[in-house]
């Protein structure tokens, strides 16, 4: 089959990760993404490495060409407006209000392009008590709950990868889809809106259902504890995690490779739910039994008795991984400025396609003369 967004042309007003991400996941589809950029440095997010091509830049914008175009300016906004009328979609992560200002109020782009969709991305919504206040991944991560749910009250710090920022682009291009398709049926476009506060609170359901129907506020270990996953470290200091759920003969298994048969008898552990509720003791007993043999041994033992384990890879660990190699998961490019790059493939295909050929992210302006000449700008 032709790549499913084949024909479709995307408006992307990105910067940093929201927008940049779903622009992304539309051109893996096949979309043609323009990305529309201030003259003045670009994407912000182009800079982070102290010039203009960073890696986290590099890893949101592949597949997309550039544009340089001042928004401030008569010129700019009317250059841009001539995009907009052969557009599919308009994709964009200003704070609100921002548009408006900008000459392209919802009326405007209605009458610019009746069949555009438009997906608007903020913090916090399009009004309210926090609508312009800015946001960023961790922002969204505490006022969503989510941070509570990982974060350790006796020492907090602030750990990991970017979440509210992917889930929310994510989020984003599930909306214009689902328009797009919406599109076929009735011949108008739409307005799509998605915000990090709601999408973060999507993202996590579980908790919410717990505490509405439970009455109990969830923690950093209640969804571990009742999934029953666990993380220890073995006799060379690297770590492993097991997941046993409330399959028995996991449970089972698991004693009989850490060669612990007196848990089976200890009346905290009879049950799921009791090993549930005596989750930390349990995690107690086990992590002195880990500590007695290295990471390969233990992974080879559960791996003989059919335990959900896996080894906790680093990075470089990851890229080396047989199974990611099987996969096809990295892949090699080359920037004609840039030099050679590792990037990642979609993480799906399409009757057995990976995707588009992929190219690199753009360097600032790189396709600035053809979409002029194409699109008659000034």
């Amino acid at each position: 089959m032709k790549h499913p967004l084949e024909g479709i042309l995307v408006i992307e007003l990105g910067t940093v990760l929201t927008a940049p991400l779903a622009g992304m996941m539309l051109a893996d589809l096949g979309a043609r993404v323009i990305k529309v950029e201030h003259p003045n440095g670009g994407d912000p997010f182009r800079r982070h490495a102290g010039k203009l091509y960073s890696p986290h830049f590099a890893s949101y914008n592949r597949n997309k060409e550039s544009i340089q175009l001042d928004l401030q300016t008569e010129a700019g906004r009317t250059d841009l407006e001539l995009l907009l009328a052969r557009a599919d979609v308009l994709l964009e992560n200003y704070r609100p209000g921002v548009m408006a200002r900008l000459g392209l109020s919802e009326a405007a782009l209605d009458r610019i392009n009746p069949r555009l969709v438009w997906c608007s991305i903020t913090g916090f919504g399009a009004d309210g008590p926090y609508r312009d206040r800015p946001c960023y991944d961790a922002v969204a991560l505490g006022l969503s709950g989510l941070a509570s749910l990982m974060l350790d009250p006796a020492q907090p710090s602030m750990n990991g990868p970017t979440i509210s920022d992917n889930v929310t682009g994510m989020y984003a291009a599930y909306g214009i889809l689902g328009a797009l398709m919406g599109r076929e049926k009735s011949g108008k476009g739409a307005r799509v809106e998605v915000n990090m506060l709601e999408a973060s609170i999507a993202f996590s359901p579980e908790g919410f259902a717990q505490y509405t129907r439970l009455g109990a506020a969830p923690g950093p270990q209640t969804r571990v504890a009742i999934s029953q996953s666990h993380a220890f470290a073995c006799a060379d200091e690297r770590l492993v995690t097991v997941h046993l759920s409330s399959v028995e003969k996991f449970w089972q298994a698991f004693v009989a490779v850490i060669e612990r048969p007196d848990l089976l008898e200890d009346a905290r552990f009879l049950s799921p739910e009791l090993r549930t509720r005596h989750y930390a003791a349990l995690n107690g007993e086990v992590a002195a039994t880990f500590r007695t043999r290295t990471r390969a041994e233990w992974c080879a033992r559960l791996q003989d008795s059919d335990v959900p384990f896996a080894p906790v890879n680093t990075v470089p660990e990851v890229m080396d991984d047989p199974q990611v190699r099987q996969c096809g998961t990295f892949y090699q490019t080359a920037h004609p400025e840039h030099g050679p790059m590792t990037a990642i493939h979609r993480p799906l295909t399409i009757d057995g396609a990976r995707g588009p050929t992929t190219r690199p992210a753009p360097v600032l302006g790189e396709h600035d003369a053809a979409i002029r000449a194409e699109f008659g700008l000034g």
